[in-house]
């Protein structure tokens, strides 16, 4: 623990970020598995490439996440606690309650959308999908950790910042409506950006699929959006990772 106090919080950030990255290796042989062209270079290249571009992303959203948020009053109390020596309990406990509502609502509500959109999905997509389905320490540290990174804490604070700037005063209070705006909008960009993977399990794309894919997660992205404005980045974290536990405890009862 003392070798985390008093060190820069990005660098945690980004820590828990890559663990992320990590765990999505196993998961790119399945993924080349589902194209019929040959591969472009050896497998194991392949994935030190995916490994490298992931991380730079990251470091950049990190980065991003880092000058936005502390101008639009956005944060990461308990990773702050963590490396300022300072109170970790009393950062996380107003976080524990909200995570836990959020992230079983969550879990709900895309295992409900999928329930009601299933019978009207590509036949292709479901079989696929099931074969697919990434392993429960991928959806927990990637989806919970890397992702709310990526779109929360870079995406959604630039976006904040961004309609802050374009619609007020520099100096003035920042105002509901820019939050709420760029909720939204990272909550769709996060639902778009998981249209490529869905595709490439589909060969057939209908209204419906693209409707499950986009606002499935998109309704996630709002709650996670809107954990992150009033209690901090780590309770979306949270949610995301009890979000997919509610997901997997509930197709074990299917």
């Amino acid at each position: 623990m003392d070798i985390i106090k008093n060190r820069n919080p990005n660098i945690f950030l980004f820590f828990l970020g890559f663990l992320g990255i990590v765990s999505i290796i196993p998961l790119i042989p399945k993924v080349l598995a589902l194209q019929s062209a040959p591969l472009p270079m050896s497998l194991e290249l392949i994935q030190v490439i995916s490994v490298l571009q992931s991380s730079i992303l990251l470091l950049c959203m990190v980065w991003l996440g880092s000058v936005c948020s502390k101008k639009v009053g956005l944060s990461s109390p308990v990773i702050v606690a963590l490396t300022q020596s300072q109170n970790i309990i009393k950062a996380l406990k107003p976080q524990i309650i909200p995570a836990l509502i959020g992230g079983v609502l969550g879990g709900v509500c895309i295992t409900l959308f999928l329930g009601i959109l299933s019978p009207s999905l590509p036949p292709e997509f479901l079989i696929a999908g099931a074969k697919f389905t990434p392993a429960w320490y991928t959806k927990v540290l990637y989806g919970g950790i890397t992702e709310e990174l990526l779109i929360r804490w870079g995406l959604m604070s630039f976006l904040v910042w961004g309609s802050y700037r374009l619609t007020q005063n520099n100096g003035s209070d920042v105002r509901t409506h820019n939050y709420i705006t760029a909720i939204v909008v990272s909550a769709l960009i996060f639902g778009l950006g998981h249209l490529p993977i869905a595709f490439t399990l589909s060969p057939e794309v209908t209204v419906s699929l693209v409707t499950y894919i986009i606002l499935g997660n998109a309704t996630f992205g709002f709650i996670a959006g809107y954990l992150y404005w009033k209690h901090g980045l780590e309770c979306a974290i949270v949610a995301h990772m009890i979000a997919h536990i509610t997901m997997i405890l509930a197709a074990s009862f299917t």
